[in-house]
């Protein structure tokens, strides 16, 4: 992600240049989970290569995050949205600590474990992709691993221009846990860790519509066709 980078155009041109090759070239981009500054901004810059040029993306854990933090920039007119965790007095902060955590004990600290996560009752969250992925499902139990969340003061900016939070925690409703943007192949991303739980004979809804996405099966998959012979 650090070769994507304004940075590495001057720092080591070819890097740059392949870096980017790859990225034009890719038909599915995946921005994992994440710790430190390193890469940040090439992760954002992947977020709104998919985004802009309708390519399928999964974020996960800081996948999601820098999606929204792409998003604010680019869509919500938010120049300076960033997560506090890289710039504590950002003037937009979009992504915050969450205010629970203790920020001295940072081992043990962290939203760990499985979690239910709960389809909202909207019309775009009744129909998106990653629900019916789910099965349908009205609540999902996924595991956890972070300690920064989604603004949810700024949530209410994003839907309104189509990045809807379709799953939210079960408790409180005010920790966004899944996004999917509105009219785009395939743009998922979730704070949880679906990794943790896929298994080769059972894959886990977000990575399998990754790929479906990527190699333009998906919406026959949604539609009950059997793709399993492509």
């Amino acid at each position: 992600a650090s070769d994507l980078e304004e940075a590495s155009k001057h720092k080591d041109p070819l890097k740059y240049h392949e870096a980017w090759q790859q990225m034009c070239a890719a038909n599915g981009i995946l921005v994992p989970g994440g710790f430190g500054e390193r890469g940040v901004e090439g992760k954002v810059l992947a977020a709104k290569w998919a985004r802009e040029h309708n390519i399928p993306y999964l974020g996960i854990c800081l996948g999601l995050q820098v999606a929204v933090i792409e998003f604010a920039r680019n869509v919500c007119g938010m120049p300076s949205a960033h997560s506090t965790e890289f710039r504590e007095n950002c003037d937009e902060p979009v992504v915050i600590f969450m205010p629970e955590i203790d920020r001295t004990t940072m081992g043990g600290t962290m939203r760990l474990g499985s979690r239910p996560t709960k389809f909202q009752d909207s019309e775009f969250a009744r129909q998106s992709k990653i629900k019916q992925l789910y099965a349908g499902a009205d609540e999902v139990h996924e595991r956890h691993r972070h300690r920064y969340e989604v603004n949810p003061e700024k949530v209410a900016a994003f839907e309104a221009k189509g990045l809807h939070f379709v799953g939210r925690d079960a408790e409180t409703g005010e920790r966004m846990e899944i996004l999917e943007l509105a009219n785009h192949p395939y743009y998922v991303a979730a704070q949880y860790h679906p990794e943790y739980l896929t298994r080769p004979l059972s894959p886990s809804p977000p990575f399998l519509g990754l790929l479906l996405a990527a190699s333009g099966q998906l919406d026959a998959y949604l539609a009950g066709q059997d793709v399993t012979q492509e």
